[in-house]
């Protein structure tokens, strides 16, 4: 009897043991799904309604965003411009694709710092690029860029970036060599940039340098078709207008004249940019939602230019050598005009796309690049500016386009985070 009890007793004390070791167990995996939870919270991507924008949100909140622990949600377009010691991802040396108004280096531009700096957002970080990852997402795909030459700039860094794993092969180009396209055979990826800088129909009567012998055409209800007859080709389009509207324009709807931009002289009702602006990206953005071919779609806004004491034609100039902090400079009354059609555009868009299963983002860069006046070319546009005899001439300055390497190479830091985070 008392074997009986002592085995008992003995039994309990190991059930008891066995239990509270089951407890500890069980209260430590708690803690630690806790910790991870937590930490997978942190760091994981939100992607914002569709249907939560109305029209007086701000540009934070028509961008992909990122949460984090404590502040809330990260705009990846709001923040400012760190030191980075490891400088970018290539040099004028190892990227042959640098054309040679943005090769700044070899073009005797004598400070350095502005390679030195990274786009860091508000609150969160920004991953820089990363090739290999960008091309194994990308395969089988085509990526275009249309608009102007501020998007052939964006496509040269982009190559120049991806010229480090693989090197593009030009497939194509167009006689003046501004609608180009570029192969990637071990990732069957295709990239082009496509030269419309209207994106309407549009007759130009300029030359390389700028010089105009007439006044520009626009039909404003008609797409340039360079574009929309390779539109069902692209995977995935970076649109974006800008600062050719600023130039001097007859105005078209319906084949006939409505109004002009800037035309003294041709007895014709000035309407102003404003006008053509806003019927251009509509038109563009209708074509694109109501297409049937669902390509996934960036809107890019409006990239202010640095010319210091006048124009690219009136002796303006940008020689600064640092960037700018939040508060320091203002935009543009025009810079803000634009933005403003933008983001409307932009909304009206985005809510039609929900509705399509259409995938269309906001590629705000208007205010990271308006903190870098020391990102340009400068006088540096051409080479050796003031070698030999030319020390003492007058050197027309590109305060506008942006050297290669320089901050334009964080546009594809944003664009691949907004990428991985869809």
């Amino acid at each position: 009897m008392k074997a009986a009890i002592s085995n008992n007793v003995n039994y309990k004390k190991q059930f008891s043991v066995v239990f509270i070791k089951f407890a500890v167990c069980f209260l430590l995996m708690g803690f630690a799904y806790r910790l991870f939870l937590s930490s997978f919270l942190q760091f994981s991507t939100v992607e914002v309604s569709d249907t939560a924008f109305v029209s007086n949100k701000t540009s934070s909140d028509l961008t992909m965003n990122r949460s984090t622990s404590q502040n809330g949600k990260c705009d990846l377009f709001k923040g400012d411009w760190v030191q980075d010691p490891t400088g970018p991802f290539y040099t004028n040396h190892t990227c042959y694709s640098i054309e040679a108004h943005q090769n700044c280096m070899r073009n005797g531009r004598p400070d350095t710092g502005y390679l030195y700096w990274r786009w860091k957002p508000n609150h969160c970080e920004l991953p820089k690029f990363n090739a290999k990852k960008f091309l194994h997402m990308m395969r089988g795909k085509s990526l275009a860029f249309v608009g102007d030459s501020i998007m052939r700039n964006h496509v040269q860094s982009l190559l120049c970036i991806l010229s480090q794993e693989e090197q593009g092969d030009e497939v194509y180009h167009d006689k003046q060599y501004k609608s180009r396209r570029w192969y990637f055979p071990t990732h069957d990826l295709t990239l082009s940039v496509v030269w419309s800088p209207f994106l309407v129909k549009a007759t130009i009567f300029e030359d390389n340098n700028g010089v105009s012998t007439d006044t520009a055409q626009l039909h404003l209800d008609k797409l340039d078709d360079v574009w929309t007859r390779q539109f069902d080709n692209f995977n995935y389009v970076v649109i974006a207008g800008g600062k050719w509207y600023l130039k001097s324009a007859v105005y078209y709807e319906n084949n006939k004249i409505v109004g002009c931009h800037n035309c003294p002289g041709k007895n014709i009702t000035e309407v102003g940019f404003e006008y053509a602006y806003r019927k251009a990206l509509n038109s563009t953005l209708k074509y694109i939602t109501s297409s049937k071919h669902k390509v996934y779609t960036f809107l890019r806004t409006t990239t202010p230019d640095h010319f210091e004491n006048g124009e690219w034609n009136t002796g303006g100039y940008c020689n600064r050598t640092d960037p700018l902090k939040e508060g320091e400079i203002d935009l543009r009354d025009i810079d803000v005009v634009m933005r403003k059609i933008e983001l409307e555009e932009f909304e009206r868009a985005l809510r039609i796309g929900s509705e399509v299963g259409l995938r269309i983002r906001l590629f705000d860069t208007t205010f990271l690049s308006l903190l870098r006046p020391d990102g340009h070319p400068g006088v540096y546009r051409q080479f050796q500016p003031f070698a030999g005899d030319n020390r003492h001439s007058k050197v027309q300055n590109d305060c506008l386009h942006w050297c290669l390497p320089g901050p334009i190479d964080s546009w594809n830091d944003l664009m691949m985070e907004i990428l991985v985070s869809s």
